[in-house]
């Protein structure tokens, strides 16, 4: 089962932040069709947050196609966002593991390596949906 955390200081809205954790662990397989996510009661206890707070990350979750209400019985999920690559030992997350080893083994923070991967993600991976190509700027 996920346990969340929320982070009050990152001025992102804490059911946001719920949603982002959970479909973090879609993506990386940690949770799968048929899991059960964490009761609003439980969450609200963990984390002290307001019960709203939890039911509007699942509705935003349930209106994406990820998970669904069973009266009685909680929240499971319906859909998985995982991929073969990003699974549990696939070579390129051991290879991704090794790089954030060696940034770390040279004294680079957390808030450096999130930075650097930041960067990379941003020239790789345009914000624009129809990204131009090279050839067109000729």
């Amino acid at each position: 089962m996920i346990a969340f955390r929320v982070d009050r200081r990152s001025g992102l809205a804490p059911y946001l932040q719920l949603v982002q954790q959970v479909k973090q662990a879609l993506r990386l397989g940690f949770l799968a069709p048929g899991d059960r996510l964490p009761t609003a009661r439980e969450v609200v206890e963990a984390l002290a947050v307001n019960p709203n707070t939890v039911l509007r990350a699942y509705r935003e979750l349930e209106r994406e196609g990820l998970v669904a209400p069973r009266p009685g019985q909680g929240t499971f999920v319906t859909a998985s966002l995982a991929r073969p690559a990003a699974a549990a030992g696939s070579p390129l997350r051991a290879e991704v593991a090794g790089w954030v080893a060696r940034a770390r083994a040279t004294g680079l923070a957390r808030e450096d390596v999130a930075a650097l991967v930041a960067a990379a993600l941003d020239e790789r991976y345009p914000l624009s949906p129809h990204p131009r190509s090279m050839e067109e700027d000729t």
